[in-house]
């Protein structure tokens, strides 16, 4: 059996008493979070020309929910919308050694299908434990020489998408088997964008989601896809890798889950600037540093920071600027956040933070280099006004599994996200709380809104 089919077939028999509570608890902890980040981009550019392109095709109403308006759609555009949505403010979490963003792809359509199909709480966090499972291990499969050129979470993201909303339907192995097919066939998405600030990312995401969805509808009613889709010699990894690690598709199904190992977003930016961010404000407490006594911060990054963030050199968006090193911790240094607030009203504006911009460099560090992507270490050195020479090092950033948000925090995390887009008032955010709580418990996920 290959390793594909050995994933279709754990996909298949997955049940829901097989998985353990604790693997469902850390489900709602990642449904929360996700939640805070869809609702966090009401009104904020470019969501609304999602939501105008879903008015525009229609339908006017139906049973899914897009969260950002409250409208009802159909399942394929309260997918597409709400994936676009969870994608824009950054502070969607992050699985380290696929760099894949399972929430943003995985939740929308497992959530827009739920809610179209009927099913319950239960049959949605199985379903989305499945979604994860399989997008975290194609992922590593495709490798670090994917991620390079290729927006992992747009591309495995629909597969990921798929499997989630494939799980829904009770599929069975050969179902599978062709939902691949059909889902990696539509994989795309390009790195390119972030040179021009463009709208791209959500487009990744939205797609993604859509289509993974898409796939598993025309499933269910007969389209067959190519078995082979992910090991073939014309399928995705021949396409798209080429470090490709076929093993990686069956790694420990069944006892390792993948799901657990997810991270957090603490600061509101791209994951590739949180190691370097947490080791310079570890380092200015130490040290009791203020910004304007630091001459120099050599940030010790590994060859995908460097891929990602060496794009943006002088950030001309919001956006744009969470993926500029020298912005990230600019507001670290100066403000001591990089959260939605600080990015808002300061990262293009403040002075200090641009100065600061112009302090920071990105050096390729082999040990860092040598640990990514399983491990994203954060290592900086720091040259003060008054010639000393300071290190400071962070092995775990804030959200990694070892160094993890606790329930508490994401309830605050999740109340912080909401107040800063004003989605819903602090009665609804409590209600919403409850309500992901209780999901194990819920029959009507129409009534989550």
């Amino acid at each position: 059996m290959s390793h594909t089919q050995a994933l279709c077939e754990f996909l298949a028999g997955l049940r829901y008493e097989q998985v353990p509570q604790a693997v469902f608890e850390r489900t709602e902890d990642l449904f929360l979070d996700w939640l805070a980040s869809a609702l966090a981009s009401q009104g904020a550019h470019p969501i609304p020309l999602f939501e105008a392109y879903a008015r525009k095709m229609g339908p006017a109403d139906g049973p899914a929910r897009i969260l950002v308006n409250g409208q009802g759609s159909s399942a394929y555009f309260a997918a597409l919308v709400n994936a676009a949505s969870s994608h824009l403010v950054e502070q969607d979490d992050l699985h380290n050694s696929s760099v894949l963003h399972p929430a943003t792809v995985v939740f929308p359509a497992a959530l827009a299908a739920a809610q179209d199909l009927g099913k319950s709480g239960r049959e949605l966090l199985l379903a989305s434990v499945a979604g994860y499972e399989a997008g975290i291990r194609i992922g590593e499969f495709l490798g670090r020489s994917h991620y390079r050129i290729f927006h992992t979470t747009a591309t495995v993201g629909t597969l990921a998408a798929a499997v989630a909303v494939g799980k829904l339907m009770d599929f069975d192995h050969e179902q599978f088997s062709n939902l691949l097919g059909s889902a990696g066939t539509q994989a795309a998405g390009l790195w390119e964008f972030l040179r021009d600030a463009a709208d791209s990312k959500q487009l990744h995401t939205a797609k993604a989601a859509a289509d993974g969805l898409l796939a598993a509808y025309l499933t269910a009613d007969g389209l067959t896809g190519a078995r082979n889709i992910l090991e073939g010699d014309q399928g995705l990894a021949a396409g798209m890798s080429s470090d490709a690690d076929p093993t990686k598709l069956s790694d420990r199904l069944g006892s390792r889950w993948a799901l657990v190992e997810t991270s957090f977003k603490f600061h509101a930016s791209c994951r590739h600037t949180h190691p370097a961010a947490d080791a310079l404000l570890a380092l200015m407490g130490r040290e009791g540093l203020g910004h304007e006594q630091i001459r120099h911060v050599e940030t010790r990054v590994h060859q995908g920071g460097i891929d990602v963030l060496g794009r943006v050199k002088v950030p001309q968006s919001v956006h744009q600027a969470k993926f500029s090193m020298g912005t990230v911790l600019g507001l670290i240094a100066v403000h001591g956040k990089a959260g939605l607030p600080e990015f808002h009203q300061m990262a293009l504006t403040d002075p200090a933070v641009s100065a600061f911009r112009e302090k920071v460099s990105m050096t390729l560090d082999p040990e860092v280099d040598s640990a990514y992507p399983q491990r994203w270490l954060g290592r900086v050195v720091v040259t003060t006004v008054d010639g000393r020479t300071l290190y400071g090092a962070i092995d775990e950033p804030k959200g990694d599994p070892g160094n993890s948000l606790s329930r508490a925090e994401l309830e605050d995390k999740f109340r912080r996200l909401l107040q800063f887009s004003g989605a819903r008032s602090p009665e609804q955010a409590e209600g919403l709380i409850r309500q992901v709580w209780d999901l194990r418990n819920t029959t009507d996920l129409k009534e989550l809104r």
